[in-house]
């Protein structure tokens, strides 16, 4: 069966006044070739042409070598510094991402990565995890990080936008910020140690804004709900950002749109990419 190519109806761009040479996008569960589990879901039925560009979440590697040229090729870029994620708040420069692979094949273990080079692809990998693409308004440095909650307690999201800050020469407080889909605050059930972690180290107002993002469950006694975008963004606030779109795509209620880990168990991974253009043009449909 021949399936449709990837498009750019199956992927999400952000809505976000920057300067055109940055280029960014999040892939969805749609426009690939991989077969069920990894597929996409339409009328309750889980059919081929998933979009899974995670190596590891079991699918058919010559599935996901074709889904990620398919990516590739929508961008129009050659190559993306994609990462090992490991849940953590390491942060590298793509380039050097791209120089370890093409000398020994080695992945790098980090969960953001950031770069000032045209053409160089910073990219990051989920499925309820909240994808965070940052620039610089003028587009001088962009960067993206995999924030989940142990990720975005140990600080990786303001970490990975003060590193875009510096190499854009400019205050962290002037960038752009998009929250990409991830898990909402209907679905996202959390112990208490995950909101004793953002509770930890803050206080006044900040410390108010972090309990109201967790209310208590309402049939799971001792659990919450917890609101990742909210959290995300006042760790954003912390650094003075303002300018802060996106959070408003869930990826485990919209079940047709996106991966969820949490929802599916075995299912595939989306992709979020960032990355400076030399020319200002739109991507390719």
């Amino acid at each position: 069966m021949s399936l449709p190519e990837l498009s750019l109806a199956d992927v999400v761009q952000p809505a976000w006044n920057v300067s055109p040479r940055v280029r960014a996008l999040v892939t969805t569960r749609n426009g690939g070739v991989s077969e069920p589990p990894f597929g996409r879901w339409r009328d309750g039925v889980d059919l081929p042409g998933g979009l899974n560009l995670g190596m590891k979440a079991g699918d058919d590697p010559a599935a996901v070598a074709v889904n990620r040229a398919r990516l590739l090729d929508l961008a129009g870029v050659s190559e993306a510094a994609w990462l090992e994620q490991i849940h953590g708040a390491g942060i590298v420069r793509a380039e050097d991402v791209l120089a370890q692979t093409h000398a020994n094949g080695m992945p790098t273990q980090a969960d953001a990565s950031v770069t000032d080079r045209p053409g160089t692809v910073c990219v990051v990998m989920v499925a309820d995890c909240m994808p965070v693409l940052l620039c610089d308004e003028a587009g001088r440095a962009v960067g993206a990080a995999h924030a989940g909650w142990r990720g975005l307690a140990a600080g990786i999201v303001e970490q990975t936008a003060q590193r875009v800050a510096d190499l854009a020469g400019v205050e962290a407080a002037s960038l752009h910020a998009y929250l990409g889909p991830a898990i909402g605050p209907d679905a996202f059930e959390v112990g208490a140690d995950v909101r004793d972690a953002f509770m930890k180290g803050v206080d006044g107002k900040q410390r108010e804004a972090a309990a109201n993002a967790f209310v208590t469950h309402p049939h799971n006694p001792g659990k919450y709900l917890a609101d990742l975008a909210t959290l995300a963004r006042l760790r954003l606030q912390r650094l003075g950002v303002t300018r802060i779109a996106g959070g408003d795509l869930c990826t485990v209620t919209q079940r047709e749109r996106f991966y969820s880990y949490r929802r599916d168990r075995e299912t595939g991974r989306m992709a979020a990419l960032i990355w400076l253009d030399d020319q200002s043009r739109t991507i390719a449909a």
